[in-house]
């Protein structure tokens, strides 16, 4: 089941020349797909587009309606024509996880998993924080999930970087996704840091089928955890197949900057 397509996107930062020039592609439901690209190719900006953070130019981002469980009226929804009440019940099921973990430091690790799950919520109940104990109990399931239900009630910023991002994968979980779109999120972490933060990743991807697309900085861990790759280079798909077709001669046609 085809869960995001694209088709002939474009995007432009003003009279900057474009960053991306006619992105065509289709992600699977279950895929864990990985995406590089030089600094400036558009990995980031691909991402951001598809839950409408940021607004492409033109071309078309098709998800299924029964993904955001809008009324019919076609198979796909157009997510560049979508808004209001469509757009939020869209971007309930696209849980987004960034470099900088985008946490509430001044929380407890607790209140930043529950705020994973405001989305759901009437207006009111989401401005006071008022949560269930359903809710709550869900909280505490997906910490136990990412390894870190001993630390529920501390200040977020008393724990690790790499730990961090674990909470922000638990917050994202409370959305129920069937989309996670990670922008590089091991980064900022050492070699170890960033393997455990990806094991539990596809890991919870696995276990609850979501499709996950994640831009990762290094060659290494994108042949170790990714399913199919996709390869950007100035703004178009330079490479798009499984890992094992992935030769060391595209990755140096890949990472081979034009002059």
């Amino acid at each position: 089941m085809t869960i995001l397509e694209i088709k002939d996107l474009h995007k432009s930062y003003g009279a900057a020349p474009p960053v991306l020039r006619g992105v065509s592609l289709k992600i699977e439901r279950g895929e864990f797909v990985g995406v590089i690209g030089l600094s400036g190719s558009g990995k980031s900006t691909l991402l951001r587009c598809v839950n409408r953070l940021i607004d492409a130019a033109s071309g078309q981002i098709l998800v299924p309606r029964a993904l955001f469980g809008s009324p019919s009226n076609g198979d796909f929804a157009d997510v560049l024509r979508l808004g209001g009440s469509e757009l939020r019940l869209l971007r309930r099921k696209i849980g987004m996880v960034f470099q900088q973990f985008n946490i509430v430091k001044r929380l407890s690790v607790m209140d930043n998993v529950l705020s994973g799950g405001l989305g759901y919520q009437p207006s009111l109940r989401s401005t006071l924080r008022i949560f269930s104990e359903s809710e709550r109990r869900r909280a505490l399931t997906n910490l136990k999930r990412v390894g870190l239900l001993e630390h529920a009630y501390k200040r977020a910023d008393a724990l690790s970087g790499g730990e961090q991002q674990r909470v922000a994968i638990a917050r994202t979980l409370m959305q129920e996704p069937a989309l996670i779109l990670a922008d590089e999120p091991v980064s900022s972490l050492d070699p170890k840091l960033s393997r455990v933060v990806l094991d539990i990743l596809k890991r919870v991807c696995r276990e609850d089928g979501i499709t996950a697309l994640v831009s990762l900085h290094t060659l290494e861990l994108t042949r170790e955890y990714a399913d199919r790759v996709i390869a950007l280079k100035q703004g178009r798909i330079f490479f798009d197949g499984p890992v094992t077709d992935l030769t060391d001669a595209m990755v140096d046609s890949v990472y081979q900057r034009n002059e």
